[in-house]
C-alpha cells in the first residue's frame, strides 16, 4: 500500500493493543513478515473506500508488545468513529485489538506530534518460585538468581536526563543524544518493572538497559558505574539486549511530560 493519503474523507486517531509474540515488529516490511502495521492496514483494506497507510507513535521490534500504542490513518468512509472501530477489530487477528479510535484534526500526527513514549520491562526473580515459566514465557522475563534490587533502582536513577546513550544503543546511525524523562525500577504485583519515559529510545536502548541492571544486581558492576558506562560511549562495556517479550510499549504523551498524568494513564492499562 502506497503512503499517500486518500483524497478525501477525516483522519483518524487510533490507540492499538497488541500481543507481539508473532509478529515481526510494528513495521511493514517489503519481505513480507508480518506484522502489526500490516495486519491493521489488512483490515483497513476491507472496509469500504480508500484508506491511508497506519502510522504509529513508534516502532517496535519483534516480539514487544503494545499495551496503549497510539497511530493514526486517513480514512475516506463515512462509518462513525465507533462503529468503524468494531468493524477494524472484526477484520483482526485475536493478537490486535483497537482500543479506541477517534476522529481527530487532519493534521494529527502520531510520530512527528508525541513528545515523549513511555516502555514497561518485566522480569519476575523465579529461583524460589517457578510459577508462570511456563505460562508467562511470552509476557516476562524469568531472573534465575536473587538480586540486589536496590543496587539496580540506584543505578536506573542515574539514566535520568539528557545524555548519549551510545553505550546502550544497537545498531544506531541517528544522532545518540536522548533525554530520559523517568527511569524507576519498581517491585510491582510480584515482579520487578523498569518503567523508563523518554523524547526516543534508539534502537535496542530500553532493552540494553534492563540487561545492564541485571548486571548491577548480579554485583557485576556497581551504581556508581553507571555514569561512566555512558561516558565511555562504548556498547560493548554495557549489559546484553534481553529477551523483547518483556518489553511493553506503554503509552504516547502528546502534551509535555507530567508524571502524574502519565502514571494515572499508566495504571489503567491492562497487563
Amino acid at each position: 500500500m502506497a503512503d499517500a493519503a486518500p483524497a478525501a474523507g477525516r483522519r483518524v486517531r487510533l490507540t492499538v493493543e497488541f500481543d507481539g509474540t508473532d509478529f515481526f515488529g510494528w513495521q511493514r516490511q517489503v519481505t513480507g513478515e508480518r506484522t502489526v502495521q500490516g495486519v491493521l492496514e489488512a483490515a483497513l483494506a476491507r472496509l469500504p473506500g480508500e484508506h491511508g497507510p497506519v502510522i504509529a507513535a513508534g516502532r517496535t521490534d519483534a516480539g514487544v508488545h503494545g499495551l496503549a500504542m497510539v497511530a493514526h490513518a486517513d480514512v475516506d468512509t463515512a462509518i462513525p468513529d465507533e462503529k468503524l472501530r468494531l468493524a477494524l477489530n472484526a477484520h483482526l487477528p485475536r493478537d490486535v485489538a483497537v482500543l479506541a479510535l477517534t476522529t481527530a484534526a487532519p493534521d494529527f500526527h502520531a510520530q512527528y506530534d508525541c513528545h515523549y513514549r513511555r516502555y514497561l520491562y518485566r522480569m519476575r526473580v523465579v529461583r524460589d518460585d517457578p510459577r508462570g515459566l511456563a505460562l508467562q514465557r511470552n509476557r516476562v522475563l524469568p531472573v534465575f538468581r536473587h538480586v540486589d534490587v536496590g543496587a539496580m533502582q540506584a543505578a536506573a536513577g542515574a539514566l535520568v536526563g539528557r545524555h548519549d546513550f551510545s553505550t546502550f544503543a544497537t545498531r544506531e546511525t541517528r544522532s545518540k543524544e536522548r533525554t530520559v524523562l523517568l527511569c524507576e525500577l519498581r517491585e510491582e504485583a510480584g515482579e520487578l518493572r523498569l518503567h523508563v519515559a523518554g523524547d526516543g529510545f534508539l534502537r535496542g536502548m530500553v532493552r540494553t538497559v534492563v540487561g545492564t541492571l541485571l548486571w548491577v544486581g548480579k554485583g557485576k558492576l556497581g551504581p556508581d558505574d553507571v555514569p561512566r558506562l555512558l561516558a565511555a560511549r562504548d556498547r560493548t562495556r554495557a549489559g546484553h539486549n534481553v529477551a523483547p517479550y518483556g518489553l511493553y510499549f506503554a503509552e504516547a504523551g502528546y502534551r509535555p511530560w507530567d508524571r502524574e498524568r502519565s502514571e494515572a494513564a499508566v495504571a489503567s492499562l491492562v497487563l
